[in-house]
């Protein structure tokens, strides 16, 4: 289990347009169309990895609670999946059905969009505001597989409250910890 950190894009970046296609409606869909009223939340993540598995309840947890207070959540997973068959865009409608994800799980065949993001490991998430500006990337919190640290979604969900009420987003932010991205080698 690789332990790889994130690579902090720069707060206050424009979130990188895509257009995926989303494995459990088999449609494609853009970040326009899928951008919250006052928040979206990014999360690159995959079926496989432990460092995901382990945060996939609080993950189900919390969009279920602030997508209702106009944040939306979308998750892409962009592994190389030649080599990690598991990520396949068949299994992970799978996964997303098995986990109770009420969010779009976007396949980022290309990697282009992990890229334009600079995401480094799963899971990584990024925060970005009304106007789709960066204002919080790292951890989901301090528990990690095994640490023995409870699952609470703190790191996160103070940024999102903190757009909720229409102030700063704290500045010092911590790395998101996992595996690294499946790159397709060529």
């Amino acid at each position: 289990m690789a332990r790889t950190p994130s690579n902090m894009l720069p707060l206050g970046t424009k979130a990188p347009k895509f257009e995926l296609l989303d494995t459990v409606s088999d449609k494609k869909c853009s970040l326009d169309d899928l951008k919250g009223e006052k928040g979206t939340v990014i999360m690159f993540i995959c079926n496989h990895c432990p460092f995901v598995i382990h945060v996939n309840p609080m993950i189900v947890k919390l969009a279920k609670e602030y997508q209702e207070k106009g944040i939306s959540f979308v998750a892409i997973s962009s592994n190389d999946v030649e080599n990690y068959p598991q990520d396949a865009p068949h299994l992970m409608k799978d996964k997303a059905q098995e986990e109770d994800y009420t969010f779009p799980y976007l396949y980022d065949e290309t990697q282009e969009v992990a890229k334009a993001y600079d995401a480094a490991c799963t899971p990584d998430f990024y925060l970005f505001d009304s106007e789709m500006k960066l204002v919080y990337r790292g951890q989901l919190d301090d528990s990690r597989p095994g640490n023995g640290v409870p699952l609470t979604g703190t790191d996160l969900k103070n940024a999102m409250d903190a757009v909720l009420d229409g102030k700063a987003v704290v500045a010092e932010q911590k790395p998101s910890l996992g595996c690294n991205i499946k790159w397709v080698t060529t």
